[in-house]
């Protein structure tokens, strides 16, 4: 794959991540960037608004993990992703 296509593919992931994290949670500040450390391909960082149960929240990240280990697997695009209150 040339360097071209990694890129698209992982614009793509992030693309997909963010707004998966948009539809479970529509007032949270999403941030994905190409930001790569070690071995990590890029980072979605997921901002909910204030007053958010933990259960809320779990349930953010839980779907999100677990489409960012579809993506890890089907693709071998490897993105963190976190919820920061």
């Amino acid at each position: 794959m040339s360097s071209t296509e990694r890129k698209k593919l992982l614009d793509n992931c992030l693309t997909d991540l963010s707004l998966l994290a948009k539809r479970l949670c529509p007032d949270a500040r999403i941030e994905a960037t190409t930001e790569a450390f070690e071995d990590e391909d890029g980072h979605v960082r997921i901002y909910p608004p204030a007053g958010m149960s933990e259960e809320e929240i779990a349930v953010i990240e839980g779907k999100v993990a677990d489409r960012r280990v579809d993506i890890l697997i089907e693709k071998g695009v490897f993105i963190c992703c976190a919820v920061y209150d």
